[in-house]
């Protein structure tokens, strides 16, 4: 994984080369919180490692479509998340939930008071950033507020990283960590659903 990271690196990528990295990136954030499936990715190590690559000599990979398009991303991934929770999880949850529905009214003074804070931090909160969306919107936290909340993150953690991880690109020692990092990242976002499955199937077994 680190020497996939690592050719994304070389200074001789071309211009497909970074479309394609511009769409793996973009589709990266958006399903991370837009679809719950996409909870176990890396964002915020793969916005880092995207920052590094901008800033690299000769590099294709353009800073402000990578800062636009990845905030873009970020807010139509939370915006997706919300929808679905206020359309989908709201009304399942009220019919088929049973006693989990009963809680429901403590969700809503929580989003109501604390929502705004809650869906900005939850930005840096790996697993949490792909479900606060969508509990935000199953507990009806109000739109405007929601919106304001979404655009704020976005640009907080999706900006900030790239921009930060561009500017680090002068600092080698930084950049090897990084690459380390997100690789590990990536390597351990595929093996703990794995691990976790395994040992269920084993408390299964033994009872």
């Amino acid at each position: 994984m680190s020497d996939w990271l690592a050719h994304l690196a070389d200074p001789q990528l071309d211009e497909l080369g970074a479309l394609g990295l511009y769409a793996l990136v973009f589709g990266i954030v958006f399903a991370e919180t837009g679809t719950l499936v996409g909870f176990w990715l890396p964002g915020s190590s793969v916005l880092f490692t995207a920052g590094l690559l901008a800033g690299r000599d000769g590099s294709p990979v353009s800073l402000p479509v990578l800062v636009v398009g990845v905030v873009l991303a970020a807010v139509l991934g939370d915006t997706v998340g919300y929808w679905s929770g206020r359309r989908l999880g709201r009304p399942w949850l009220l019919r088929r939930a049973g006693k989990a529905a009963a809680h429901l009214p403590k969700a809503e003074a929580f989003y109501l008071k604390w929502g705004w804070f809650a869906v900005v931090a939850c930005r840096f909160i790996p697993w949490l950033r792909a479900f606060t969306p969508i509990i935000a919107g199953t507990a009806a936290m109000p739109y405007a507020k929601f919106f304001a909340a979404n655009v704020t993150g976005a640009l907080c953690w999706g900006a900030l990283l790239v921009l930060a991880g561009y500017a680090a690109d002068s600092l080698p020692w930084v950049r090897t960590v990084a690459y380390s990092i997100a690789g590990v990242a990536i390597l351990a976002s595929i093996v703990a659903p794995v691990v976790s499955w395994v040992r269920r199937r084993r408390r299964s077994a033994r009872a």
